[in-house]
């Protein structure tokens, strides 16, 4: 793992935490000591796939980003998009959230924000609420709404109940096939 590092116009690409200590120390203004490299190598060694700011001085800041590119350049190309190691390749937008038709049996799974009425009081709450369901539909997207509009049509849904988007990690859909199989 290497890491992508920026402070104002200066920045570079590094593979070890000696390296990062020796670009930060020639920059004017920074000073590190021994947390800082410590700070460094466990963000280094740990699986956050997020970055991580550095405070020099009052709203002044370094940014460290972990990434698989080993040049500058070929960070700029990708965009960092390649540094977060955690993430699950079947989540990716492209094949998570296709459009595409593929007509057949949908299984979409939605957590959302329920608003029951409070026992003894005139008050509500949201509660997390959990819905199964499968469909007939030509996409992910058709089976999205197919469930969000069941449960708005529903009479124990109360229409002040908020439903997650469907890129959001609250709606999940898996394809079954053209025919669903009794059992």
């Amino acid at each position: 793992m290497n890491l992508y590092i920026r402070y104002f116009d200066e920045e570079c690409v590094v593979s070890s935490v000696e390296e990062a200590f020796d670009f930060l120390s020639s920059l004017p203004g920074i000073t590190l000591d021994e947390a800082f490299m410590k700070d460094l190598r466990q963000y280094m060694d740990s699986p956050m796939p997020y970055p991580k700011r550095y405070k020099v001085r009052p709203r002044v800041y370094f940014i460290v980003i972990r990434t698989t590119a080993s040049t500058l350049a070929e960070f700029k190309v990708n965009g960092g998009k390649n540094q977060a190691l955690g993430e699950n390749p079947e989540k990716e937008p492209s094949t998570r959230f296709s459009i595409n038709d593929r007509p057949g049996w949908y299984e979409g799974e939605i957590l959302f924000k329920r608003v029951v009425p409070i026992p003894g009081t005139n008050k509500f709450q949201y509660k997390d609420t959990l819905f199964k369901a499968r469909c007939k539909a030509h996409n992910m997207q058709e089976c999205y709404d197919r469930v969000v509009e069941h449960l708005r049509s529903r009479q124990d849904v109360d229409a002040r109940s908020q439903f997650p988007s469907i890129k959001g990690k609250n709606f999940t859909c898996s394809y079954l096939g053209m025919d669903l199989a009794e059992g």
